[in-house]
């Protein structure tokens, strides 16, 4: 793969999981990288490798803040991971595993969460993204989703927030074609996660993949020079590694998952 050097990425909700693995793999590729998070202790693993931001993407003027302090670091930005999700939080509450029950079961702050730190996010940070991409003509945008845009997982609020984020990502690159800026959705497989290791003993982590494997897939579309021919497609990160031929981190090489799979 060709070096990033030269190349400012902002990673969103990069504190931990796959923002983090994401971010290390750009930093390895030669970019210059911002993070963002809410917790400025859990975005230390940065230190002198990027820049960390401390940003609450639920508030707009901490997002724009964020946006303006790449502008005045560095006059121009290449390459957004929009990665910072919501409602995956209290998935027990009062002793019940509230996540799988059916919508009119749901509490109603994770449909609340999943938009306004998911979908709106990924929507204003893409907005902020766009104006200094169409200025230099390049750029490309990674909206991290999942398989529940296609087919119902877990809940009925997931799987409508992952459809609106592969709408957002045909609709930008609708709009930003003539720009030459990149617009795609990106699904991670079984992520080995801090809170998915947690609870290893009772997963099949067989064909799993680390967190930094997902950040090889943004480093190959990154550097791929006809990337504009893959604008407002659904990316598959296993998928892609066969075609650009990268591997985990152990060597190994996680197998594509598809819809049948799910």
């Amino acid at each position: 793969m060709q070096s990033l050097s030269g190349k400012v990425a902002l990673v969103t909700g990069a504190s931990r999981g796959v923002g983090r693995g994401i971010a290390l793999e750009l930093i390895e590729a030669g970019a210059t990288v911002y993070i963002t998070g809410r917790s400025t202790e859990d975005m230390q693993y940065i230190s002198g490798k990027g820049f960390a931001i401390q940003c609450d993407h639920r508030d707009d003027e901490q997002v724009r803040s964020a946006f303006r302090q790449i502008a005045d670091e560095q006059d121009r930005l290449d390459i957004l991971v929009n990665n910072v999700w919501g409602g995956y939080e209290n998935m027990i509450e009062d002793g019940q595993f509230t996540w799988p029950l059916p919508f009119w079961q749901q509490p109603t702050w994770r449909w609340d969460a999943m938009f306004q730190a998911g979908v709106r996010a990924h929507y204003v940070a893409g907005q902020l993204a766009a104006k200094a991409m169409v200025a230099n003509r390049s750029g490309l945008i990674v909206n991290i989703s999942f398989w529940a845009a296609q087919k119902y997982v877990g809940n009925v609020a997931y799987g409508v927030s992952k459809a609106a984020t592969d709408k957002i990502t045909a609709d930008m690159s609708h709009e930003l074609l003539d720009y030459k800026v990149a617009v795609v959705s990106l699904y991670p497989g079984l992520v080995r996660t801090e809170k998915v290791m947690e609870a290893a003993e009772w997963l099949d982590l067989s064909n799993s993949e680390s967190p930094q494997f997902i950040g090889r897939a943004v480093v190959a579309l990154a550097t791929d020079p006809n990337i504009m021919g893959k604008t407002g497609t659904l990316l598959v990160a296993a998928g892609l590694a066969e075609e650009y031929g990268f591997t985990d981190v152990d060597g190994k090489k996680p197998r594509p998952l598809t819809l049948t799979d799910i």
